[in-house]
């Protein structure tokens, strides 16, 4: 069976590449001609753990592909899958299909046999169905079938996502397209993935409804978080005594500094915007936007608070820059704002990320520098602010902090030490939701955007 993938970004590289594995042969089509150079020479564009090793592996067996012609790509292939870009429209927040539709139309009009034309980008309710009648138009001549799958991935384990899935969702609306899908699927039989069929628009708010979901949760954490610093409860027990609910679940209760990367945020805001122009309003998810964007705004005063005095041309170390442990992506990510404050607050800046440093250059401070490890960045340090839930940061132990740094202050977002262990050895340790005693703290004022509120 061949296939071809339009795009070769995240979701289009690592399904390529995982397709591939279950024995397809794949063909991705990619216009950057800089990216094309470097998939061809073996370079991955983005850092996911296993990826390179997987695209390798495939290349040389003969079922994988790179190609920046759209013809030689979808030449002979069954599915024809589109996997690019839905960023958000600036200042509306709804999803751009502009790649989308693009894609589609290079596609029915290159094609010279039947074919499945296939959405796994992220795409509103409705757009399959615009999709199967842009079909109709351009090729009436041509039985061209429009089914939505979806993908549900995590950076830094896609790989096992795609390979080991919670279950896969096809939309689509004749049979022939649900047997293609089956059919690209059959290896996950052996462990029984649950593979729910349906329809288009199903499929495609599934997808919308997931990533809200879980974004509340990581939201409603957060608050708690807050709450327990006022009382002096204990967050993690909160989550814990909540998760042990079957009908909650542990996972996505863990508190930090707000949501970021490239699904929650552009997800949770294209789904409020859905909902307002169906006039069928989601008023949480809305709400689930206005809080994070206001953790995030609010992340460098909370530690300028915690440093109790001025940070001007004191040296700062911030540990992590990517939105989350095993990913290079630093789309909206907390510790742009949480930096930006604080180089504005006169701070002398080190930062250090295993993976993020080269991607986080252009969207920091010019005056942030960076270290070379992790050692090297809190060495003389007056504060630490950990931003990022790296392992390598939890390995750090309090008396090598302690014989490292200047100062004796740690703010620590992601909870990784313990908070007892910090204390003993002389540090005034600051996390989230830990509240050991109970304090005041000023509540976040949060600003919902009109044009969503009422919309």
């Amino acid at each position: 069976m061949k296939i071809a993938i339009i795009g070769g970004g995240y979701v289009g590289l690592v399904s390529a590449a995982c397709f591939a594995e279950f024995g397809v042969e794949v063909m991705v089509a990619e216009t950057d001609p800089v990216r094309l150079d470097r998939l061809r020479a073996g370079v991955m564009p983005i850092y996911e753990p296993g990826l390179e090793e997987l695209v390798a592996a495939n290349r040389a067996a003969g079922r994988l592909g790179f190609t920046g012609a759209l013809d030689a790509a979808i030449a002979g292939a069954q599915a024809v899958f589109i996997a690019v870009g839905t960023p958000s429209r600036r200042g509306g927040g709804h999803a751009d299909l502009t790649y989308v539709f693009a894609a589609a139309e290079q596609v029915l009009t290159s094609l010279d046999h039947p074919a499945v034309l296939v959405t796994k980008s992220t795409v509103p309710v409705g757009t399959g169905r615009k999709l199967a009648q842009l079909a109709a138009a351009l090729r009436p001549d041509l039985a061209v079938e429009v089914a939505s799958n979806p993908e549900f991935l995590r950076e830094g384990s896609a790989i096992g996502d795609f390979m080991r899935p919670d279950r896969v969702v096809v939309g689509a609306e004749t049979e022939h397209a649900r047997s293609v899908l089956r059919a690209l699927y059959r290896p996950l039989n052996l462990i029984e993935t649950p593979i729910l069929m349906t329809g288009l628009e199903t499929a495609e708010l599934i997808k919308y409804a997931a990533n809200a979901f879980l974004a509340m949760k990581v939201t409603f954490i957060n608050e708690m978080a807050d709450l327990c610093e006022a009382v002096g409860a204990d967050v993690h027990d909160v989550a814990r005594g909540m998760g042990f609910d079957g009908r909650i679940g542990r996972k996505f209760l863990h508190p930090g500094p707000g949501f970021g990367g490239s699904c929650f945020p552009k997800d949770t805001l294209a789904l409020a915007r859905i909902a307002q122009d169906a006039r069928a309003p989601s008023r949480l998810t809305e709400t689930v936007v206005a809080v994070n964007e206001a953790r995030k705004a609010g992340l460098g005063r909370r530690i300028i608070d915690a440093a109790g005095t001025e940070l001007r041309g004191r040296r700062v170390a911030v540990l992590g820059l990517a939105f989350k442990q095993g990913t290079d992506d630093m789309r909206d990510s907390p510790a742009i704002p949480a930096i930006e404050a604080l180089a504005e607050a006169g701070a002398h800046i080190v930062a250090y990320d295993p993976a993020a440093m080269e991607a986080a250059k252009p969207l920091l401070p010019a005056s942030v520098r960076y270290a070379a490890s992790a050692p090297e960045a809190i060495k003389g340090a007056e504060l630490l602010v950990v931003m990022t839930e790296w392992n390598e940061f939890r390995a750090l132990a309090p008396a090598r902090l302690a014989a490292a740094m200047r100062g004796r202050i740690i703010v620590d977002l992601r909870n990784i030490f313990d908070p007892a262990a910090m204390r003993s050895a002389g540090f005034v340790y600051h996390g989230v939701g830990r509240g050991h005693a109970p304090r005041k703290i000023a509540p976040q004022k949060i600003e919902l955007d009109r044009e969503v509120e009422h919309g």
